[in-house]
Order: C-alpha cells, then structure tokens, then sequence
C-alpha cells in the first residue's frame, strides 16, 4: 500500500491517533539449504521486494492494538505482558503475541501501541510472511518503547519467539528479515549467527512461481513440518549410537564439519533404515549443496547453480517428502520454459518455486509458467510469479 493509502487506513481503524513510525520487513526466498536450519546447517536466502508494512502509534498503557488492511483478518487487543496466553492455532494475533512476549521478558518493553498491518507477500506460500509479521510487529513495538536491539542478536531471539505460534522452525527468516543487502542473497551460519552477504550476479534472474496449494505454517501444514524436525532428531540420536561415530560431534553440523557429506552417508547406509535414512540424508546432500551453490554464486557459474536448484528439489520429494503434484508440475513447467534449474522454496506442502534463468529469458519463464501451468487450472485468480529484486533487510523510519 502507498503511504497515504496506509495512513487512511490507520485512522479508519484507530480514529484520531496519529502514527510515529512506519516498519517495513520483507519476505525472502530461500534459494537453497531447505529444512537445514533447525539443525543450525547453513542456508542461502535472499530478501525479496515484497515486504509487510506496520504503522506503529505509541500508547500510554500495555494495551497493542493490531487490525490488518486486509479483513480476512479481524482486529485483536491484548496487554503486553511477559506470560501471554496463545490464541487458538491459525488466529493471527499469535503473531503479534510473540513478539510482544519477548519484548517484554527480554527487553523491559512496557509500552503498548496501536498498529496497522498491510501487507502484499502471499500467506501461506513459502515465502517468510509470518516471519515477517513477526519482525514488523518486534521493530514497532521497539520504537514505541525506544529500543534499539543489535540486529543478529535480535534475530536469534525472534527466531525462539516466534515458536510461541507452534511452529519449531530455524532462525533464517529473521535472519534474512533484518540482516539482508539490497542486490544480496547471504549465506547464514547458525549457533552463533553470522551473515555473509553474496552479490547476486548482474546476468541472473530468480523467478518465484506460486502452487497455489496454500500451507499454513500456524495450522495445517505445522503437524508435517514438526514432524519432519522430529525424523531429523531420531535419525541423529541413532547414528550417535552407532560404534563408528563413538566420541564424534553430537549435532548435524559437528558430524558434518568434522566427517564430511560423503563419508556421513556411508556411515548412515549403514546404520539407519526407511524414513530416518531419508531424512538424514537430505540433511547431509543438503549441506553439500549450499556449499557448492557459493561457490557458483562467487563464480558467476549459472549452470552449476541450476544443477544445484534441480538435485534440492528432488531430495526435497524423494528424501524429505515436502513436495506436492502442483508443485512438481510447476517445478517442471519451469524447466521446460527456460530455466536453468528450479525447486520449491519454503517448507513445502504447497507454496511455491524459485527458478533461476539468464536474464535475457526471464520474461520467457514467465510466459512459459503462464502457458503450462497456470492456463491449465479452473481459475486463474490465484496466479502469481514475479522476478524476485534481491532487497534490503527491515527498515523503521519516523513519521
């Protein structure tokens, strides 16, 4: 929404209050290092164009004050406190309550504040909108409360909050949200945190292509996705049984670091079966893939960088089982229109792709999406790909 658009819409929801500040947290796409980061495995985002925008007005008691220029979502009120109790699974306040929670606990945060919420990234679709919802809503309640968190470290934290929803994801959306350079994508490490920002070649193009199968992080979706972090554990727990890994690192990224992709995998043929050896096998090509992805990325080398985005969406099907008919189909609609290489982004289960083409065929990808998947469904009104703009990490400005 434009600024006086946003305005208008505040007053309509709060009256005569004015707003003090405006808080932008973009979406990103993740290009590759898919259902990693919760085992602090390192992932390759970037930020895109779209983002949530809060306007954000001061208040003199506890009270928060949320209502979203979209009335799919009702209106909330709650007091800012350090014990907050959930609102029922898939309400949109549980966002607003996490970031509140650790404003409160963490950072001394006692003022409340009206907010406006409009944003233009798609729910449900792979792309960090309830992350950013969550950033938006923490940055607000930070300048209301004149507060000023180092970003990493605030990161990190919001990424723990945000599990408040019912979620058990990773820390690479609030990473991306704050921390992310305009023509970037950053390579992120975990456990600590730590950001290494990457330019994205001048010749490259990533297109983000919707399913149209919504996955509902908060509602639906959260059971698979929680139980996939649950696979990820038990695969772990019995390959540190295991006599070949007696007195080795006791988490995915020490084993890996200290043995390697390869070795790893020899050693988990041996010794996990079924859907652990699956799951567990993702994790480790996985890993392998985002290292050759920077250095592709470093190199300017295209092919290798599609190659990389081909072999994630097949172990993200094979090993991981994330992956949905439509997104198959998008994924190959993809390829058969000029890409490179392409593979669902996000946690799956509906949402959408990223495909990477040169520059020169973008425009071809996105007619080619257009002709082999999207003129085929019923309705056309959930249509949505766009050449993602690598952009720039959250911004809170005065008004």
């Amino acid at each position: 929404m434009k600024s006086d658009e946003l305005l208008h819409g505040f007053a309509r929801a709060f009256g005569a209050a004015r707003p003090t500040h405006r808080v932008r947290a973009p979406g990103r796409v993740n290009l590759i290092g898919e259902h990693v980061d919760y085992n602090d495995l390192p992932v390759l985002p970037m930020a895109l164009q779209l983002a949530t925008q809060v306007l954000a007005a001061p208040r003199e008691d506890a009270t928060v004050r949320i209502a979203n220029a979209q009335e799919r979502y009702p209106p909330r009120e709650f007091a800012l406190t350090t014990t907050l109790e959930p609102s029922p699974a898939g309400d949109w306040v549980n966002y607003a309550k996490a970031a509140a929670q650790l404003l409160a606990r963490e950072y001394g945060a006692t003022r409340g504040a009206d907010l406006f919420v409009a944003s233009d990234l798609p729910p449900a679709a792979g792309l960090a909108s309830s992350s950013a919802l969550v950033v938006a809503f923490a940055l607000a309640l930070c300048a209301a409360n004149r507060l000023a968190p180092d970003p990493l470290g605030f990161a990190e934290r919001l990424a723990a909050a945000e599990r408040f929803v019912g979620t058990h994801s990773g820390g690479m959306d609030q990473a991306i949200a704050l921390c992310a350079r305009a023509g970037h994508a950053c390579r992120i490490e975990f456990a600590p945190l730590r950001v290494e920002a990457l330019p994205v070649p001048a010749g490259w193009r990533f297109v983000v292509a919707h399913s149209t199968v919504e996955a509902h992080k908060a509602a639906g979706a959260r059971e698979h996705y929680n139980a996939r972090r649950a696979d990820c554990e038990g695969a772990l727990a019995q390959l540190l049984a295991s006599p070949e890994l007696s007195g080795a690192p006791r988490s995915y990224r020490g084993l890996l670091e200290h043995l390697g992709a390869e070795r790893l995998a020899w050693i988990a043929e041996r010794n996990l079966s079924g859907r652990l050896l699956a799951r567990a096998r993702h994790q480790f090509s996985e890993f392998a893939r985002v290292a050759r992805a920077r250095r592709c990325l470093i190199a300017a080398d295209l092919e290798g960088f599609g190659a990389v985005l081909d072999e994630s969406h097949a172990s993200l099907r094979d090993d991981f089982e994330v992956s949905c008919a439509q997104l198959d189909a998008l994924v190959e609609a993809a390829r058969a229109s000029g890409a490179v290489g392409a593979r669902l982004t996000g946690a799956g289960f509906g949402g959408c792709i990223v495909a990477l083409a040169q520059a020169s065929d973008a425009e071809r990808l996105l007619e080619g999406l257009r002709e082999r998947f999207y003129a085929r469904l019923p309705s056309r009104e959930r249509e949505f790909a766009l050449v993602a703009e690598p952009g720039a990490g959250a911004q809170v400005s005065a008004l």
